[in-house]
């Protein structure tokens, strides 16, 4: 999830389409007790903050993927003590800790929509067999190897909310900082302002929004699809509970598809 890949193309995204999948993960965040779901966001923002860790050691001032992680903990309201048990866990401080891989899947939900599946697991014969069973159960499958990332880029994605936004006064200006800093596609829409590019330009380009005098509401690495595609109105109900079992699923960390 947050290896850092390169040679990534330019993108263009729709100004009313602020996500690839945010039309379907707004209908799911509707569903379910809050509590539950914050539980749920708080499993998976450890395990990343852990294998970032591990992986990095676990200080944030040398470890962009641990302090990106840890960001998305203070985005969900984390409390202190869980981000640090969390980082002691991957530096192997806590004993306790166990070993966590990133695995990617890719396949194809109902009415065929394309789909990559992000998990972080400290079992990968379990999480195969149970995200193979969630495509199965939807009638879907889960594919090989670039079946279906093809039809995604995989960029540095950051984003600031449309009240924070509306503090940049000068546009033409940020934007010129903006792509100074490695940006490739600036979208001004009702939700904010996203900012897009390669994923080696991540750190630049949020110290770049950050220099504009304003925060960040999220930052991170994301597939966004080339083309989106319709869902048919008689698969719509499937596609969404399709996409509610991954959302459930804790191994899960993230989803991507081209259903619009």
């Amino acid at each position: 999830m947050l290896a850092f890949w390169w040679g990534i193309a330019k993108v263009w995204v729709n100004n009313t389409t602020m996500s690839g999948h945010s039309k379907w993960h707004n209908i799911q965040g509707r569903k379910g007790a809050q509590d539950s779901r914050k539980a749920a966001a708080f499993t998976r923002v450890a395990r990343a903050i852990t294998l970032a860790a591990r992986q990095g050691g676990g200080s944030i001032d040398t470890n962009f993927a641990l302090r990106l992680a840890v960001e998305q903990g203070r985005e969900v309201n984390m409390p202190k003590d869980n981000i640090e048990r969390a980082i002691r866990k991957g530096t192997g401080e806590d004993k306790d800790g166990v070993a966590l891989e990133s695995i990617t899947y890719e396949g194809f939900g109902p009415a065929k929509v394309s789909v990559i599946v992000e998990a972080l697991t400290d079992n990968r014969n379990r999480t195969a067999a149970d995200i193979k069973s969630i495509f199965n159960k939807a009638g879907g499958a889960v594919g090989a190897q670039g079946s279906v990332s093809w039809q995604f880029l995989h960029l540095a994605v950051v984003r600031v909310g449309a009240a924070t936004a509306t503090k940049i006064s000068d546009r033409e200006s940020a934007e010129l900082a903006l792509i100074d800093a490695g940006a490739e596609d600036i979208v001004w829409g009702e939700d904010g302002l996203t900012v897009l590019g390669p994923i080696e330009s991540l750190h630049r380009m949020t110290e770049a929004v950050r220099a504009l005098g304003v925060s960040p509401d999220s930052v991170g690495i994301e597939w966004r699809p080339k083309e989106h595609v319709a869902v048919p109105e008689e698969s719509s109900e499937s596609v969404a509970n399709f996409f509610e079992a991954l959302d459930e699923y804790d191994d899960v960390q993230e989803w991507y598809t081209n259903a619009q």
